[in-house]
């Protein structure tokens, strides 16, 4: 129980850098983590971890206590897409890293596609969403920043909802790893894997099968990402949730998902408790924290 109580609270479990589709640096990251109050964080850039080391650098600067994360492209059972948070799982993991590879080469030819559909009616170029792009995983964010740059949206959540929602002309699905095969690979990478804001894009009303609990409880997924703003889109979904959490004694994280500029998302607006962390560390082998160098116990 020793890193229970040397993991510092507030603890957000959900941020995003320039390296996938945030506007901040990892540096900057963790200092508007650091401002908004929140002494323990989790980078969870998409499909990568290469902002780790600035991240954990950073954090022990600031006192802070750093958490290694990424969040995975994946796809249901149904087909549907689902974001799948990893947390401590070995970032060096050889089965883990070339199936993040093939999502993120999968993701230019993809967006090259949306985004000839919509220069058929809107005035955007592959160019203008290069410009969105400082990092290694580019995605819709980048252009839906590029629409709101060219004057067709003034938001993110208006260029989802409005224009490439998944009924649109526009849309194409992601090219994610399978839910089941991306469990297998964040625990065989040492890691825990914690389904990302669960209700926040589904079909408002409906409810996970139990015998769909079942199947991924015993593939090995630890829990669900429940106080997340996004979730409110489903509230009878998030209830039956939080009634399979208790059940199946899965772990319940909150977090911010913050995204810098591009989100109205605010670092530590939900937080994840010293309990829950607690199990994602114990039960994760592929990394470890990397805890204040102030620490007394780490010198």
């Amino acid at each position: 129980m020793q890193a229970f109580f040397r993991a510092q609270q507030p603890i957000d479990l959900h941020l995003h850098s320039s390296l996938s589709d945030g506007t901040d640096s990892p540096t900057e990251v963790v200092r508007a983590a650091h401002a908004a109050g929140v002494r323990t964080m989790a980078l969870t850039d998409h499909d990568l971890t290469s902002g780790w080391a600035e991240a954990a650098a950073e954090c022990q600067r600031l006192d802070m206590t750093f958490i290694g994360g990424m969040e995975l492209t994946t796809r249901g059972v149904n087909g549907g897409g689902i974001h799948l948070l990893a947390y401590l799982v070995d970032p060096t993991d050889a089965a883990l890293t070339a199936a993040c590879a093939e999502v993120l080469a999968a993701r230019v030819p993809r967006l090259q596609e949306m985004t000839q559909r919509l220069s058929a009616d809107y005035a955007i170029s592959w160019d203008d969403v290069l410009e969105q792009s400082g990092g290694d995983s580019i995605g819709r964010p980048h252009l839906a920043s590029a629409m709101i740059a060219r004057g067709h949206v003034e938001t993110v959540g208006e260029f989802f909802d409005r224009i490439v929602h998944k009924e649109s002309k526009y849309y194409i699905p992601s090219p994610g790893i399978p839910i089941i095969e991306a469990i297998a690979l964040v625990r065989g990478a040492g890691g825990v894997p914690i389904t990302a804001h669960p209700t926040g894009r589904g079909v408002p009303g409906h409810m996970m099968p139990r015998e769909m609990m079942v199947r991924l409880k015993e593939i090995g997924l630890g829990g669900f990402e429940l106080d997340h703003r996004e979730n409110a889109n489903n509230p009878q979904g998030l209830a039956r949730l939080r009634e399979y959490a208790r059940e199946f004694d899965l772990i319940v994280t909150g977090s911010s998902d913050y995204h810098g500029g591009r989100k109205p998302n605010r670092p530590g607006e939900n937080t994840t408790s010293p309990e829950m962390l607690m199990r994602i560390i114990d039960e994760s082998t592929g990394s470890a924290p990397v805890y204040s160098a102030q620490d007394p116990s780490t010198a």
